[in-house]
């Protein structure tokens, strides 16, 4: 399995969004990133784990409406 990290560019289009969105979760600390040389860099297994805490607060968010 490749654990390369993933660019900004990279992370944008996987999860079908802006860059300027990536850059401003990331910034915010809600996109599970690091900086390397002053560039953001991200790795898949932490996006992935991300993705799957916001569907479980998106159903429970669903459950109370």
């Amino acid at each position: 399995m490749d654990e390369s990290a993933m660019t900004v560019r990279e992370v944008a289009a996987y999860l079908s969004v802006a860059e300027k969105t990536i850059y401003r979760l990331a910034q915010k600390g809600e996109l599970p990133g690091f900086k390397v040389a002053g560039a953001w860099r991200f790795q898949r297994k932490d996006l992935d784990l991300w993705i799957e805490a916001q569907k479980e607060v998106a159903s429970k968010q669903g459950e109370t409406e």
